[in-house]
């Protein structure tokens, strides 16, 4: 996805260019780096380790064209292995007294909600320009992005080493950002390609899954739905304090207290777990609005297409009314979603 903004964005202007260069850079060089998946398994150098789970997103590649109806292309038959835990970074930005992201605009590809670097020193730069100007801000790792098929998207190293079931759900979901894309309403995107692989999930599951796959995978789930519960409490938490007919001084005090006692119920959360700790590199950076922004983006609208998936009963009709709604008008696709989901509130819907 972030090449595709980039290359849009070369009708922006001269303003873009150091951050188009880099995009433009790591992309062409993680390109570079992939070599198709059957030459990893043929060669006799290769780690054995490797090679079995480059099996797998074999198999999980072909389980997607099959049963899911993603699409059959060259994404996911390479390998590329880096240097770095993450293919880049997003820095995402909010107000300090709000929850609504910073956008940056492209043309053709609308408008996101964090720019996506490649070395994290740059990331880091722009977190800091950003808190200069009064922004809460967070550096977040990713493993994998979507051209949206503009690229033959690699199997990276950031993420190739994922339990079974979850390397399974990042290729399903980042092969559905191919399917349809609205420019401008991540939301909406990100939200259906949370939809596809929660769905394709379950199939991989019931086909391939053992007793052992799916305990540990129901446990993966069961933390994170805990973990989602808590930036959820605490989201509504801040909503309501940044709603409040109260001094600015006062919200940033109470700002502060709501983030305080977030600290405090992940580590009773940990506890329960017993001390597990995944979720912690969350917490690296103080915490501040911009950690709750994709909070939203990836969930909110998720029951409204898991109710559409369920009307059309099956993935090829689903897709085609999905591909429907991208070309809609943003409220028009909201309110059609709306209707799928027989609420009142998108809001209510995800609560």
């Amino acid at each position: 996805m972030a090449v595709l903004l980039a290359l849009s964005g070369l009708l922006g202007g001269c303003a873009q260019l150091g951050y188009l260069v880099q995009a433009a850079h790591g992309q062409s060089a993680l390109l570079s780096a992939a070599r198709p998946i059957d030459d990893w398994l043929a060669d006799p150098q290769a780690d054995p380790g490797l090679k079995d789970k480059l099996a797998t997103a074999k198999l999980i590649r072909a389980f997607a064209v099959r049963e899911l109806a993603l699409p059959d292309n060259a994404s996911y038959t390479t390998y590329a292995a880096l240097r770095r835990p993450f293919v880049l970074w997003n820095v995402v930005a909010t107000p300090a007294l709000s929850l609504k992201p910073k956008q940056w605009c492209f043309p053709v590809a609308g408008c996101v909600s964090y720019r996506g670097y490649y070395e994290l020193a740059q990331a880091r730069a722009e977190a800091l320009a950003l808190r200069t100007e009064g922004y809460d801000v967070q550096v977040a790792g990713v493993p994998a992005y979507s051209t949206l098929g503009w690229f033959k998207d690699p199997v990276i190293s950031t993420f190739i080493h994922y339990p079974d079931a979850e390397l399974a759900r990042l290729i399903f979901h980042e092969l559905a950002h191919q399917v349809a894309y609205a420019p401008g309403d991540s939301e909406f995107n990100e939200s259906f390609a949370t939809t596809v692989e929660q769905a394709g999930l379950q199939r991989w599951l019931d086909v391939h899954g053992d007793a052992k796959m799916r305990q540990s995978y129901a446990v993966y789930a069961a933390r994170k739905q805990g973990f989602l519960g808590l930036l959820l409490h605490c989201r509504q938490a801040l909503e309501a304090n940044y709603a409040a007919a109260t001094p600015e001084a006062e919200k940033l005090r109470r700002k502060a207290e709501i983030f305080q006692a977030l600290q405090q119920d992940y580590q009773a959360l940990k506890q329960s777990w017993g001390g597990y700790t995944g979720y912690d590199r969350w917490f690296a950076e103080p915490l501040s609005n911009a950690h709750l922004a994709a909070l939203a983006t990836y969930h909110d609208l998720v029951p409204a297409f898991q109710a559409l998936l369920r009307q059309d009963q099956g993935f090829e009709r689903f897709y085609a009314d999905v591909k429907a709604l991208a070309n809609l008008e943003r409220q028009q696709r909201r309110r059609r979603l709306l209707e799928f989901a027989g609420t009142q509130t998108l809001r209510d819907l995800a609560l």
